[in-house]
């Protein structure tokens, strides 16, 4: 009996994914919990284990194809299935004389033709004259001579087409026909490609223009000084990485700051539910990181019970797992704020976009030395860029410049942090 292969519940929300690859083709060999194909969700990418060793007989559903939660995708046979039909085949091929010789005649089609190229100088044996050439009979002999000259004929035709044509190839371009050679230049010598959107990259464009148009959102900016933090990861750096095998990265500073600010302004850890603002007690921080696949929003949960260490593991480990694809679908499930970090790609300055139903989201920007004024003199110190954007629906302006405010004088003086005030 082969065994179904089902897509399996990805969460309470998600009733339909999309095959984004076959990484086994049909008759390949497979290993129990070896990854058959890669499927996408909306909310991440993940493999789709073989639930047994054996052979993959049969693919139901192709690759983009877009397939409900449960369905059967791919059969399987198990490894003692697959080596006991072997045996029969071997059995019942003997029994088949008559496939055999068909199978010989249409593999060796020259075997056919030999005879009618001999039947020329048979006649001339016994005397016959032969007959006056006309058109119509040389029809066969030249069909003698293409399957003759193609048995000779060297594979270089076709090496050379394959160089030019395989150069130009990408992986999602090798499941379409390869195009002739008009098709692949036109007069402008301007070619374009035409390339499936993944389940991911659809659900974050739908639930960004949703933001857009739902939400009365509002951006306002600050600035803040390094120079505190950074002394702080300069002295504590080596002893932080020889403890914890982790380094002290930015992050974990801005999420202390913000818990610290979110308890001064609760509405920017809140959201809208019909007509009710639901003020949540709890921190669970999402943190936006780009992926081959697109932007995933994995969370920390209870961040305010982690310590420096905790967090940066933490968000390492989110990092490491969206680049490979292994987040799960509990990952990005929830989140009551969210901290994005555009200065890891040297972003000066943007404004977020609110992952509803949240209320807020913090920018971090790139920090940049800039002369800035301070107790009357111009020095150079390391600056960083803010960006608060919030839901203005529920968010006034004071409450948002004073949580920016907030954040400001708990990075510049970290100490702040300890004694809560």
């Amino acid at each position: 009996m082969p065994i179904e292969i089902k897509i399996p519940a990805v969460g309470e929300s998600i009733t339909e994914v999309q095959i984004s690859e076959w990484l086994k083709a049909e008759g390949d060999s497979v290993k129990q919990d070896e990854p058959i194909a890669v499927i996408d969700s909306e909310k991440t990418t993940f493999d789709l284990p073989a639930p047994s060793a054996g052979k993959l007989t049969k693919i139901l559903h192709q690759a983009g194809e877009t397939v409900a939660v449960g369905a059967v995708v791919a059969q399987l046979d198990a490894e003692g299935a697959a080596a006991k039909s072997k045996p029969e085949e071997m059995v019942a091929k003997p029994e088949t004389k008559g496939e055999s010789k068909a199978k010989i005649k249409t593999e060796k089609p020259e075997l056919v033709k030999e005879p009618i190229a001999d039947e020329k100088p048979a006649k001339e044996e016994t005397g016959e004259k032969p007959k006056p050439e006309r058109s119509e009979p040389e029809e066969p002999e030249r069909e003698d001579l293409k399957i003759q000259d193609k048995a000779k004929a060297p594979p270089v035709d076709t090496e050379e087409k394959t160089e030019l044509i395989a150069p130009t190839e990408t992986k999602t371009v090798e499941a379409k026909p390869a195009p002739s050679d008009a098709k692949q230049k036109s007069s402008s010598e301007r070619e374009e490609e035409i390339v499936p959107m993944t389940m991911l990259r659809r659900t974050v464009a739908r639930h960004l223009v949703e933001a857009q148009q739902t939400m009365a959102m509002l951006t306002t900016f600050n600035e803040v000084d390094m120079t505190a933090v950074q002394a702080l990861r300069h002295e504590h750096q080596e002893a932080f990485d020889k403890r914890y095998q982790v380094k002290l990265g930015l992050m974990s500073f801005f999420v202390k700051a913000a818990i610290d600010a979110l308890k001064q302004f609760p509405q920017l850890n809140a959201e809208v539910r019909g007509n009710d603002i639901v003020y949540h007690n709890y921190f669970d921080f999402g943190v936006a990181i780009a992926s081959e696949r697109g932007l995933v929003v994995p969370v920390l949960r209870k961040a305010e019970r982690l310590s420096f260490a905790e967090l940066e593991k933490t968000i390492g480990d989110f990092a490491r797992r969206a680049k490979d694809g292994k987040l799960k679908p509990d990952d990005l499930a929830g989140g009551t704020f969210t901290l994005t970090n555009g200065g890891a790609f040297g972003s000066l300055l943007s404004t977020p976009i609110i992952n509803p139903p949240q209320t807020g989201i913090l920018g971090m920007h790139t920090i940049q030395e800039r002369p800035v004024a301070v107790q009357g003199q111009v020095v150079i110190r390391p600056m960083m860029y803010l960006a608060l954007t919030y839901d203005h629906r529920i968010v006034d302006g004071r409450e948002a410049v004073l949580f920016l405010r907030r954040i400001k004088e708990v990075i510049e003086t970290p100490s702040r942090m300890l004694i809560e005030i």
